[in-house]
């Protein structure tokens, strides 16, 4: 492996141009010999049919170019809101990343939450302002959005010429010439502010050189307190080079160790008709080699993979191995998922949420011989997407799906079609809400009949704060249960939490198993496994339980004309909206929203104002409502409380919605 490998991320709100940057990319390092196009369809990081018909990014894409003496993998990334997950997986495999804006648009609803996370997680990045020729380009004005709204300190790289013309071009910021004086001003004033040599200079009296002046932003930049921002027009080729410059000498080397254990992350996993399940693997630490040995945390087991892999514009090429700080990909384990980690967790970074699913659909076979086809159809996509938490309820044959929003079920009926054969209905997306006990309470449980069979427990529920999740204890000696036994009881709470009383998740609650016993001829593991659901929702039904909805953080911008009737439309949405801020004949609003009224109201918005207003929503966290505000439905399947059936129910075998 070349040492100077380096993995980086172009990452943009939609339609700001990420691979029609990534073609240009491919073209001037000499990767391919002819640029791709979004337009007619050919680019190659969009393989995909759909992405080819539709002329956007549904999956991530890797593809590698030489540029001066690195090897730089270029990941291509969804940018439509509702395939946030799939960016996230990316995420955690990135040394570096290029954000893209508009500069006509600037900085858009996903922006933010994109720069956020990138900050959270700590990936150097650089701006890249595309489009400078598109009529309305403003690039002192994208330089105030991003400052006044991502709350960035910027170091110009380079300027536009003649922007918002179709002879648009660059030159250098750092020259005398350039238009933008009162930018390269500021700048300068807040470089010296932060350098203390020249701070001291300055009020010595002594005259600074541009070039220390840069220097000193550019150590700045490597300490990560300035970001580099670089323009151009990428489907005109201007200002490419520049930025693969940039790529190389501003944003860091990543650490790897050869030497180290084995540490690496599944971030995709995809099907292919002769080599089965593809894991797409970041390799941290150590290498893997073809027919190796590999342990599985999730599993907790050693598999042996297949053979090892790389892409080469959209071809598998076989390798002997990958080494720490590449990109590829390792073949036969066939229950692997995205998000697997593959030997040690070393290094690899937790996974963060950039836009959490607030919404579930369910989806049916137009024929209903197609029923198991289907169902193995929305496995496979399950773990290629492991957001989706697919779900399927026998009873009454139902498969439900997480989602980030509409476009997202478009390209799901697509997908089916197109991969699988498969025609499908998709019923309208329901907000997903959840449950929370009311008061402390507990739960008791014996089961006992028909023998042989012994599981006794009793469970406290207490409500905990907002947010917490789930909490989970033992007080119970292991001469009363023995280990084994309670290892199933701890297994087994997450699932027997997945429905409440109204026929949501719970959350947000301590679960403390307070008693207990088992037999020492009649228990068996899958006693316990059966009588803690039925122990769970007896404690929920004697503490009862209040529905959570989940909130959005707004952020609204429009002309100061709009106020009176947005503030209304706020009241109706039930809003938390703080005091307006005016700038220039507009207002900006922030505040808390919920989902279930927010969601369609960007629509709304842009039709009111004549396309002049916006609204940013983020997700929050989930608050209490009413049962009137929220949805309450039955519960699906077979309920623990309704004992009988249950223990009938699940004295056979485990069922597929159980895994």
């Amino acid at each position: 492996m070349d040492k100077f490998t380096k993995n980086i991320g172009i990452l943009a709100h939609v339609d700001a141009g990420k691979t029609t940057l990534t073609e240009n990319f491919l073209f001037l390092s000499g990767a391919t010999r002819q640029k791709g196009s979004v337009d007619d369809g050919s680019a190659i990081t969009d393989s995909l049919a759909i992405e080819q018909k539709r002329g956007i990014s549904v999956r991530s894409t890797a593809v590698t170019i030489p540029w001066k003496e690195q090897i730089i993998n270029v990941l291509d990334t969804p940018g439509h809101v509702d395939f946030s997950a799939e960016v996230e997986r990316v995420l955690r495999v990135l040394d570096g990343a290029v954000v893209v804006l508009s500069a006509v648009e600037g900085v858009q609803a996903h922006t933010v939450s994109l720069v956020h996370i990138l900050q959270e997680m700590q990936i150097p990045f650089l701006i890249f302002i595309n489009k400078i020729d598109r009529a309305g380009a403003d690039f002192e004005s994208v330089l105030e959005m991003i400052t006044q709204e991502l709350g960035l300190s910027l170091l110009p790289m380079n300027v536009p010429v003649e922007e918002g013309r179709a002879q648009a071009h660059i030159q250098p910021f750092w020259t005398d010439s350039n238009e933008f004086q009162a930018v390269k001003e500021d700048c300068i004033d807040e470089i010296v502010e932060s350098d203390d040599f020249l701070l001291e200079q300055f009020l010595e009296g002594e005259a600074l050189s541009e070039k220390d002046i840069l220097a000193s932003g550019l150590e700045q930049v490597a300490l990560g307190k300035m970001v580099p921002v670089l323009v151009g027009a990428a489907k005109k080729s201007v200002g490419i080079r520049e930025l693969l410059d940039a790529v190389v000498d501003l944003l860091p080397l990543p650490p790897h160790d050869i030497s180290r254990p084995l540490s690496a992350l599944v971030y995709k996993v995809e099907h292919h008709k002769l080599h089965g399940r593809l894991a797409h693997i970041r390799v941290f630490d150590g290498q893997i080699q073809s027919k190796d040995s590999v342990f599985l945390p999730r599993h907790q087991e050693v598999k042996n993979i297949g053979v090892t892999k790389k892409i080469r514009l959209n071809k598998l090429i076989d390798v002997p191995q990958l080494t720490a700080g590449e990109i590829g990909i390792i073949t036969g384990i066939s229950d692997i998922y995205a998000g697997d980690i593959v030997g040690e967790k070393g290094r690899i970074p937790a996974a963060k949420v950039l836009q959490a699913p607030v919404m579930t659909v369910q989806v049916l076979p137009q024929n209903k011989q197609d029923y198991h086809p289907l169902w193995q159809a929305l496995q496979w996509l399950d773990s290629e997407d492991p957001s989706l938490a697919l779900k399927r309820y026998t009873e009454s044959q139902e498969f439900h799906l997480r989602i980030a929003g509409p476009m997202q079920v478009e390209i799901l009926e697509d997908q089916i079609q197109e991969r699988f054969g498969i025609a499908t209905t998709f019923k309208d997306p329901e907000i997903i809400y959840k449950e929370r006990p009311l008061a402390k309470a507990e739960g008791y449980v014996r089961y006992w009949m028909p023998k042989p069979c012994w599981a006794i427990m009793t469970f406290l529920i207490e409500p905990a704060e907002l947010g917490s999740g789930v909490r989970y204890e033992s007080k119970v000696r292991q001469s009363d249960i023995h280990q084994k036994y309670q290892n199933e009881i701890r297994q087994t709470i997450p699932f027997a939490l997945k429905q409440g009383l109204k026929g949501w998740e719970v959350t947000d609650l301590k679960i403390t198993l307070i008693q207990g016993e088992d037999h020492e001829m009649h228990s068996r593991p899958g006693d316990f496994k059966l009588a803690t659901p039925m122990g769970i929702l007896r404690g929920l039904e004697a503490a009862g339980t209040e529905l959570l909805e989940p909130m959005m953080d707004f952020k609204i911008r429009a002309p100061e004309d709009y106020l009176g009737k947005i503030s209304g439309d706020l009241v109706r949405m039930r809003a938390r909206p703080d005091s307006p801020v005016f700038d220039h004949g507009y207002f900006s609003l922030t505040g808390v929203v919920p989902a279930a009224t927010s969601l369609d109201y960007a629509i709304s918005l842009s039709s009111l104002t004549s396309g002049k207003g916006s609204i940013r929503l983020q997700l929050k966290g989930y608050e209490p409502c009413l049962d009137h505000e929220g949805v309450i439905r039955p519960y699906k399947g077979v309920s623990p409380l309704d004992e009988a059936k249950w223990i009938l129910h699940r004295r056979g075998a485990y069922k597929a919605d159980e895994r």
